[in-house]
This record gives structure tokens, C-alpha cells and sequence, in this order.
């Protein structure tokens, strides 16, 4: 039996550190002996083979899957880093070899004596007076302008610049979009042209960007940037000149297309001394040029110091239709704002009710949280907050609600309200509305619907329904004697004063005139 016996059979019995320690000083030999000697018959003694340890298998840890946005943004995150660069905004062309560069580069003629650290380009930049204007203007007056587009060109511009790229485009065309915007999401000019890439309505749809009461793709920065790359490339194929290209963002492929026909030349710098194409056309290209050459000479102009926005960098979870975003927020312990900054297409204070799985960028950690907080169903923050609104009349529909609270799209409250916008409503019946409980409705967030136009854009609107109203009742003289020449300052009404013809006969005797434009000084109109 002593033979069979085996000493770890023994340390097997004591489990205790302490005792294992123990035991390492004592004689193993002599501590048998004075075990089995003492008459232990508790303990049997048995042919026992080591008792094997579990083995502690490291687990690998799982893949994380992005999206691929989320990997867009993290790449164009990384490429920045590296690419830092203090002298240019990162995002534009670093072309250490110009010669071999992928694209097509342009060298900076005249302008040796800035001695600039960046005199190549890839996209076509000249130093002409034009240039020189609008250097002078974000070095002047213009200064802090270009400083705060720049800022925010930290965050924007790498991303910006890798779409572009991908697209097969040069990534200086970058400044375009500074031009256009300064880098922010929510700019909106007096024509309704929205977003980092300044898209009409009509343009956005066409390259694929979705439009509506709840949200505007024209404002991500992502999803226009891939937008404004495909409408670029077009432009491009177009006519064949960047200038151009860019001249037909700004103007319509038409307006420069007509410039061309009219002035028999297809160099920019030649259509842009007639009076064809507008003066914001004509400054368009030489303000993107002048931002081009700043932007990546930073320091030989005096902005070394700009302090730039981290990269744009995200998460995304998968959130269902009209989702509270505010509360969702709260529940996450994060900013509202902060989803809105992320998620800037998102017009509302809930997700779109139209999209079953919308796709919400969240900062970088915290799809943990929402995975912890809210993605059970129980637990849900679904949006329920709307505000109420108590029928007066007793002869309106639900359009005539839409149309006093000022949203056009009457499907919003078809869906709110679950019936039909024509369905006659009765007195003090209830009206859910796409507000939110305890914010006013003149809150940012609805700023849209109560935006005004210029004074322009409404004498031109009265204008055109004037010009419909008379093509209806208007009596044509067919074979016209005598004509009026129209002097500054006139009007179809005072012209129908001065002659005694009524608006809708001048409008529709001459409607191959009029029909484009208002009148001008010069015009003959046919009066009698």
C-alpha cells in the first residue's frame, strides 16, 4: 500500500494555500510515516492518478461588425491623424509627389513670391486679380469667417475629402463645400438651397437624398457628400473643365450651358467678363480657389493657431419608427443636442414614423447604454408626448388643421390621427399634433415652418399668378400698330396706366416676352 501511495494524493487533501505551504517545509517521508502511524483509518490510501485542473481557454474576443458608414467615419477619423498637418486643413490633397500623383495636378503660376509651402493642387487654381480679391477679404474683414469654417472643417473635411476620393474625384473640391456652407450642416440660403452642399430640393431627390416633414438628407454630411460627388462627376463629364463644373453647381447646368452658346467660349475666365452669367456666379469660382490656397497654407498666412474640431467620429444603433429621441437621450445619459449634432438630417423630436429601422448615430461607448436602457420592448421610448389641439368649428378637417398649424404635408397628421385629412371633424374633438408636451411651437426645431420668403421671391409669385389669371381672360391683339417702349422704373400696371390697355391684353399680346421675366427698360410692347 505504501508503495502504491503517492504524494499527491496527499496534497491533494489540503486545499489551503497556507497549507500547501506548510507542507513544502516539512519532510514528505517522515510525515507519512507519522500519518499512517497514528492509525488514520479515515483516510484510504488508493491507486489515484492526478486529479486534472480545468483549463482556462481564452476566449476570443467577437468581431465588432460597423456599418458602413460608421467605418467611413472611423477611417476618415484615423487618416486625419496621420495625416496631421498643422500648415493645411486636413481632408485636402497631400501631394508629397506631385508628378505622380493618382489625379491630375495644377502648379500655382505667380504666386512664387508668397512663398507658399503648398503650390500644388488637383484641382485647377489660378492667382488672378479675381483670387487676389477674395485672399484679401479672409485675410481683412473676412478673417474670422475663415476661421470658424476652418474649425469645423476638422471635423467635416476628412470625411468630405475620403467620399470624394473614392469617387474618383479630387479631394481639393473640398473647398467647394466650404464655399458653399463653412462646413455647416444646417446652412439655408434665400433660394431654400440646404445643407454642407448648399442642394435645391429638386437636385437633392434627383441624386438620391429623401426629403420631408421628419427629416432632410441634404444635411448630412455623409450621405450630401455622396450626393454632391455624383452630381460633381456628372458636371465634370459635362464640360470637361472643373471651373466650369463648379460654375454649373453654383448657376445650373443650363444657365452655364446657355453662357457658353452665347459668348462661343468654353473658358470660364472669358464667360465671366459678359453680362450673361450673375456676379455671384462670377465670384463662385475665384472664392473657391482663393479658400484652396489658404486652406492649405495655413501658416504662411497667419493660421497656424486654428483650433480644429475632433474628426467625426460615431456609433450606430438601430431604432424603431417614431422613437422619443429626447427621451432616449435622457435614458442613455446623453446630451439632446448632442444626438442632434450626430444626426443632423433629423428634423423632429422623434424619429421618422415612415422608416421601420432607422439607423441613429450615437457618440463613441454608448450603444452599451442603450443597449442596457432601452432596446427591450417593455422598456421602449416610444414617442407619446404630442400636443393636443381641441377642434373649434364644426365644419374643418384635419387639412384645415395642417394648414393653421402650417405643415404641408397632411400625411403627418393622417398617421397622428388615424383617419382620413378630408374626414369632417366635429366641435371639441381631439387633434393630435407633431409637437411635443411642454415646447413651444416655435421652437428651433420648427423654424421651417415659419420661414418667410424674400420680398423677391414673392412679387415673383404674385407675378406669375397675375400672368395665369390673364392668359385665362386676356383679349390678344393679333395684329398689333403700335408699341410702347418700356423706361426704368415701369411697371405692367403703370404701362397699362399710360396707355390705357388693360394688364391681362399687354400680358397676353406679349407673353413671348414677359413669360421668363419680368419687364425691362428697352422692351417694346405691343399696345394696339
Amino acid at each position: 500500500m505504501i508503495r502504491n501511495f503517492r504524494i499527491d494524493g496527499i496534497i491533494g487533501l489540503f486545499e489551503n494555500r497556507l497549507m500547501l505551504n506548510l507542507l513544502k517545509k516539512i519532510n514528505y517521508p517522515l510525515f507519512i510515516f507519522l500519518t499512517l502511524a497514528s492509525g488514520c483509518s479515515n483516510v484510504e490510501v488508493v491507486n489515484k492518478t492526478p486529479v486534472e485542473q480545468p483549463i482556462l481557454v481564452k476566449q476570443e474576443p467577437k468581431p465588432v461588425v460597423r456599418t458602413p458608414l460608421e467605418t467611413k467615419a472611423i477611417e476618415a477619423a484615423k487618416e486625419a491623424e496621420r495625416e496631421d498637418d498643422p500648415n493645411r486643413i486636413i481632408g485636402s490633397s497631400q501631394l508629397e509627389k506631385p508628378l505622380v500623383h493618382h489625379h491630375k495636378t495644377y502648379f500655382l503660376y505667380g504666386a512664387e513670391h508668397l512663398n507658399l509651402d503648398n503650390l500644388y493642387f488637383d484641382i485647377p487654381v489660378v492667382y488672378n486679380d479675381a483670387v487676389k480679391k477674395w485672399i484679401k477679404y479672409f485675410l481683412g474683414r473676412g478673417r474670422g469667417f475663415f476661421e470658424r469654417y476652418s474649425a469645423r472643417a476638422g471635423r467635416y473635411a476628412p470625411i468630405l475629402g475620403k467620399i470624394l476620393e473614392e469617387h474618383g474625384l479630387p479631394r481639393d473640391l473640398i473647398f467647394l463645400a466650404m464655399a458653399e456652407s463653412g462646413f455647416q450642416n444646417k446652412a439655408k440660403s434665400w433660394a431654400k438651397a440646404v445643407g454642407p452642399w448648399q442642394f435645391m430640393p429638386a437636385t437633392g431627390r434627383r441624386y438620391g437624398l429623401e426629403i420631408n416633414w421628419y427629416f432632410d438628407e441634404r444635411r448630412d454630411p455623409i450621405k450630401a457628400s455622396i450626393a454632391a460627388s455624383r452630381y460633381l462627376s456628372k458636371l465634370y463629364n459635362d464640360f470637361g473643365a472643373w471651373e466650369l463644373a463648379a460654375a454649373a453647381y453654383n448657376a445650373g447646368e443650363g444657365k452655364v450651358s446657355r453662357a457658353i452658346s452665347r459668348y462661343k467660349t468654353e473658358n470660364f475666365w472669358k464667360l465671366r467678363r459678359g453680362r450673361y452669367l450673375k456676379s455671384e456666379t462670377k465670384n463662385y469660382v475665384p472664392k473657391i480657389m482663393a479658400l484652396a490656397i489658404i486652406g492649405k497654407n495655413l501658416r504662411s498666412f497667419g493660421f497656424e493657431d486654428i483650433d480644429f474640431y475632433e474628426p467625426l467620429d460615431f456609433e450606430e444603433i438601430i431604432i424603431k419608427p417614431a422613437t422619443d429621441l429626447m427621451a432616449l437621450a435622457e435614458r442613455m445619459e446623453v446630451d439632446f443636442e448632442e444626438i442632434q449634432r450626430l444626426n443632423p438630417e433629423i428634423l423632429r423630436w422623434f424619429s421618422p414614423p415612415t422608416i421601420s429601422d432607422y439607423r441613429l448615430r450615437v457618440p463613441v461607448g454608448m450603444k452599451k447604454n442603450w443597449q442596457d436602457c432601452c432596446s427591450k420592448e417593455e422598456n421602449y421610448p416610444y414617442a407619446k408626448s404630442f400636443k393636443k389641439y381641441y377642434v373649434k368649428g364644426s365644419r374643418s378637417n384635419l387639412k384645415d388643421v395642417a394648414r393653421k398649424f402650417k405643415i404641408k404635408d397632411k400625411k403627418v397628421l393622417e398617421w397622428l390621427n388615424d383617419y382620413s385629412s378630408t374626414k369632417r371633424l366635429s366641435r371639441g374633438q381631439v387633434v393630435y399634433l407633431p409637437f411635443r408636451e411642454g415646447q413651444s411651437i416655435r421652437a428651433p426645431m420648427y423654424a421651417d415652418l415659419y420661414e418667410k420668403p424674400r420680398k423677391s421671391v414673392i412679387r415673383r409669385r404674385v407675378y406669375r399668378k397675375q400672368i395665369r389669371r390673364a392668359l385665362k381672360r386676356g383679349a390678344k391683339i393679333t395684329s398689333p400698330k403700335k408699341y410702347y417702349t418700356v423706361k426704368r422704373g415701369d411697371s405692367l400696371w403703370s404701362v397699362a396706366q399710360k396707355t390705357g390697355t388693360s394688364i391681362d391684353t399687354l400680358i397676353v399680346t406679349n407673353y413671348h416676352i414677359i413669360k421668363h421675366r419680368m419687364i425691362r427698360a428697352g422692351d417694346k410692347l405691343a399696345v394696339r
